[in-house]
């Protein structure tokens, strides 16, 4: 967590790594945070990328296993009929 927050280091990592979003874009989607605190997880992933790679691979996997293991909703079924039909 960053200090005084409930964020994450890896929600900003993760920010940054799948939307290149640099430390001026985390600011203005976390409006709470400041620079330097995003400097700093930023400069935390870097320190520790091996670690948090890992992390967010664990993270992925188990998004992956839940949406196997839950299947379709009958929202997106209903959504993908709808599409099709158009």
């Amino acid at each position: 967590m960053l200090t005084g927050t409930n964020t994450k280091v890896v929600e900003v990592v993760l920010d940054h790594l799948a939307y290149g979003f640099d430390a001026d874009d985390i600011r203005r989607h976390y409006s709470y945070l400041t620079l330097a605190q995003i400097h700093s997880a930023l400069a935390y992933y870097y320190d520790h990328r091996e670690e948090l790679d890992r992390d967010i691979a664990h993270r992925l996997s188990n998004v992956d296993e839940l949406q196997t293991r839950l299947g379709d909703s009958p929202i997106a079924r209903k959504l993908r009929a709808l599409k099709a039909r158009s």
